[in-house]
């Protein structure tokens, strides 16, 4: 099992991102709580890591904090959570804010991430109730913003990252304009889509 990495960022566009560890490239997927802490390509970056293997793909997913991966494992096991929608749950909130969630029990907060109908919200807050205090534990992570690349437009990069993350284009559309703001880097952009996707 790898449970960390460290080494130069290579390259990041949401939800994807490659870290260069000694001339290896891993291919990272991450929640936009991870993303918005990342420095630029070029910089040094530390990530803690789950490895979930299936019959036709090993995905590694990069965490910047401790807390993030122990709440994305611990989505991992209710029943009908899978990596896509946990990945969801951590972009869609923080993991002080997702504890506040379950133990007031708004399920129609969780009911907002793409993926989460009523049934599997209620489920999440029933099965989680009990070890959001463990999750709660204080850890680590770190770095600055700037997103490098390929020459994108940081509007084309949130779009494209809302899709990925489970948004349907014309849900990504609305909640992109209310980040329309010129100079916004791509992860402002998203960080304000996505507040207003859960404001909606």
């Amino acid at each position: 099992m790898i449970g960390f990495l460290k080494g130069r960022l290579a390259s990041k566009q949401p939800p994807m991102l490659m870290l260069d560890v000694n001339g290896v490239g891993y291919e990272l997927e991450a929640p936009m709580s991870t993303f918005y802490g990342l420095p630029a390509a070029g910089e040094a970056v530390a990530l803690f890591t789950h490895l979930v293997v299936r019959e036709d793909a090993h995905i590694l997913f990069g965490f910047g904090t401790e807390a993030e991966r122990r709440l994305f494992r611990g989505l991992l096991k209710v029943s009908g959570v899978g990596p896509k929608i946990a990945l969801g749950v951590l972009s869609g909130a923080s993991v002080e804010d997702f504890l506040r969630i379950v133990e007031a029990e708004e399920v129609a907060m969780l009911t907002r991430i793409p993926g989460i109908g009523r049934k599997t919200a209620e489920r999440i807050i029933i099965e989680m109730r009990d070890s959001v205090q463990k999750l709660a534990a204080p850890a680590g992570g770190g770095g600055g913003a700037l997103s490098p690349g390929i020459a994108l437009s940081p509007q084309s990069e949130a779009f494209s990252a809302l899709i990925a993350l489970g948004y349907k284009p014309p849900e990504v559309t609305r909640l992109l304009k209310s980040a329309d703001e010129p100079g916004l880097s791509t992860t402002e952009i998203i960080r304000r889509a996505l507040k207003s996707a859960v404001k909606a």
